[in-house]
């Protein structure tokens, strides 16, 4: 398998470089399956992307980049001419169109609107309205809807007829209208293959579940929980249908955040990390964390310089820095990732500081004490000093409080002055619960040890 995948990029390569007809590269990319495909294109070069892109057919290119990151999309279509970007917009579905020119630059997205027919604009324009996170954000307008006199007969054949519009869908259903928008029930594809010609689809249209469009991602969730069902209309307040959100769509949303999120506590900002980006653009994203974190330990390191005297004099405290930061780091990410949780349910904001402060009190002072005893333990079995044991259990114990209370606080607090916690929580937990950690072995084995 990885053998013809690599023969597959490399045979992309070599038609873009010969100058190859459309026809040529169109049909060795149809006879790939499409996971060897999304392979191979990942490893070209960005600019052979691009060059990929432009070849094929505007349809095509619009079938490939779906399967990729909204945000590697809009750097390809961003650096490639507005009348070589706008046909391929053309073509994306509605739902996923408006999430790749809200990653761009608004010059750049203004220019590509520009050339894009004036009724295809302003629907970008009005999603683009709504929060990626809501209803209106993740809703496509393509749908099928009919009148209630509609025939099964006349459904049907229209339905046939046009096979290619909605060929990129994954079609359940169909919703019956009143005055061309406003819903009145929904009737299943295979109820209405097996139902009689002649009648009306308003006679056996069901009452329809809806949401509006400002229903947040978690209600999104909830409903699909619910209710097993393959999408859901958005209406206004009027119960005029705006469009539909697929189970498929919400589960890309949710992915997709929990991978941002955990790029982010990685370190990687700025968006998604592809090693088919540019080398710069990489690294440049991953130096402007790293660079802060390495200020950071360096803070927490001098206090080890401090106390250098006491460290040369019991030298087995060295062994035991890091598991005292270490561990307290450990339950400081517990907290964090409760905090992290709450925030994301709305079960705790900036104002319940104080309420999770007293909670992870009492959590650390019960995991503390347990896991100082363990460590002071192992300690004492090691030396055979029982002072030595008392100072790392107590240093662990006493950290152990102080980084719970950090990780469970710090989230909120960051939320509060509208700084991102996925980002900033884990530094600033790591660089206090370091430099507590080493200022309580070595302070406590100076009033204790010397």
């Amino acid at each position: 398998m990885a053998d013809d995948q690599n023969l597959a990029w490399d045979r992309i390569r070599d038609l873009l470089e010969n100058g190859d007809s459309r026809a040529e590269l169109e049909s060795f990319l149809d006879s790939l399956n499409p996971g060897d495909l999304l392979y191979a294109v990942f490893h070209l070069s960005a600019d052979e992307q691009r060059a990929l892109l432009s070849i094929i057919s505007a349809e095509r290119a619009a079938e490939l980049i779906e399967e990729m990151p909204d945000s590697h999309v809009a750097d390809l279509i961003e650096d490639m001419p507005a009348h070589k970007a706008a046909p391929i917009v053309e073509e994306m579905s509605s739902d996923f169109r408006v999430d790749v020119l809200a990653e761009m630059d608004k010059e750049d997205a203004d220019a590509i609107l520009e050339q894009l027919e004036e009724e295809d604009a302003l629907e970008i324009r009005e999603l683009s309205a709504y929060s990626p996170d809501e209803a209106g954000g993740l809703m496509m307008t393509e749908f099928m809807s009919y009148p209630m006199s509609a025939t099964v007969r006349e459904v049907l054949e229209d339905l046939t007829s046009k096979e290619g519009d909605y060929g990129f869908l994954t079609v359940h259903y169909i919703y019956v209208v009143v005055r061309k928008r406003r819903l009145k029930g929904v009737v299943r594809i295979r109820d209405l293959v097996f139902s009689d010609p002649d009648i009306a689809v308003g006679t056996f249209a069901k009452p329809a579940l809806t949401l509006t469009a400002d229903a947040d991602l978690e209600q999104l969730e909830d409903f699909f929980d619910e209710y097993d069902i393959a999408a859901v209309p958005v209406v206004d307040k009027h119960n005029n249908l705006m469009g539909i959100v697929r189970r498929r769509a919400v589960l890309e949303a949710l992915t997709e955040k929990s991978e941002a999120d955990s790029l982010k506590v990685a370190g990687i900002v700025g968006g998604d990390e592809l090693r088919s980006m540019p080398i710069l653009v990489r690294s440049g994203r991953r130096l402007s964390w790293l660079s802060i974190n390495i200020l950071l330990n360096i803070m927490a390191a001098s206090i080890i310089a401090i106390y250098e005297d006491t460290l040369t004099a019991v030298i087995a405290l060295a062994v035991f820095l890091p598991i005292v930061s270490d561990m307290s780091g450990c339950s400081g990410n517990q907290a964090v990732a409760v905090s992290m949780r709450e925030l994301t349910l709305g079960a705790a904001g900036p104002r319940d500081v104080f309420r999770v402060l007293r909670k992870e009190i009492v959590v650390g002072l019960i995991n503390g004490l347990a896991l100082g005893i363990l460590l002071g333990f192992a300690a004492w079995l090691w030396k055979g000093d029982l002072l030595l044991s008392l100072v790392v259990a107590g240093a662990l114990s006493v950290n152990t409080v102080i980084a719970v209370c950090i990780g469970g606080t710090v989230p909120l607090i960051l939320k509060r002055f509208n700084v991102d916690p996925a980002v900033a929580s884990g530094p600033m937990l790591t660089t206090i619960t370091d430099m507590c950690g080493f200022m309580l072995v070595l302070g406590l084995a100076t009033i204790i040890l010397l």
